[in-house]
């Protein structure tokens, strides 16, 4: 009896230490060091709407936008509560299928050569927001076209909106799309 009076003792102990006063510090010194990333990262329209976020992807089909990662989120795409991948292994005929159909949406769209493996492969969590720069620059054509401008003008927006690596030395270079396809947006 001592015993259990003991561990249910710690129990609850712990769980107000660790369930509720360790979150309640931890979310209060983010909220002050790092407010935008604890508040979600979200973007904002002209009419301080939010529209998004930019840790999350959205989607953009339309061919005046730059296309981002597919999402292997399950319902709708880009679903926050679905987050995962596939699971789909590289002989799994529905992966080559899907795979077959995103190469073929792409050269169906103008895309030529070698397609990077971001714009038909979805990423881990399936809510990448990010594309490589390469990704990003075979798509100029096709987005130029629909919107009537020089290719030149995408590309250097393309290199603006390219984000290095973290801290000189983690990850990839990338390109955010939403934060890019807004900025298409916004030009005359």
């Amino acid at each position: 009896m001592k015993e259990l009076r003991s561990a249910i003792l710690m129990l609850i102990v712990f769980t107000v230490l660790c369930g509720g006063i360790y979150p309640t510090v931890v979310t209060g010194i983010a909220s002050v060091l790092f407010p935008k990333q604890a508040g979600g990262s979200f973007i904002t329209d002209t009419n301080n709407r939010v529209i998004g976020s930019s840790l999350i992807g959205q989607p953009f089909s339309e061919a005046k936008y730059f296309w981002p990662r597919p999402s292997a989120t399950s319902g709708f795409s880009y679903n926050p509560l679905a987050s995962g991948g596939s699971n789909s292994g590289p002989t799994n005929p529905d992966f080559i299928k899907t795979v077959g159909c995103r190469v073929k949406t792409l050269q169906d769209s103008g895309v030529t050569g070698s397609i990077p493996a971001d714009l038909v492969l979805a990423s881990a969590s399936g809510l990448d927001p990010h594309v490589s720069p390469e990704a990003a620059n075979v798509q100029i054509p096709r987005v130029a076209k629909a919107r009537g401008m020089a290719e030149e003008v995408l590309t250097t927006l393309v290199a603006a909106h390219t984000e290095g690596r973290q801290l000189g030395l983690l990850g990839e270079p990338r390109v955010n799309v939403l934060a890019l396809n807004l900025q298409l947006d916004l030009l005359k």
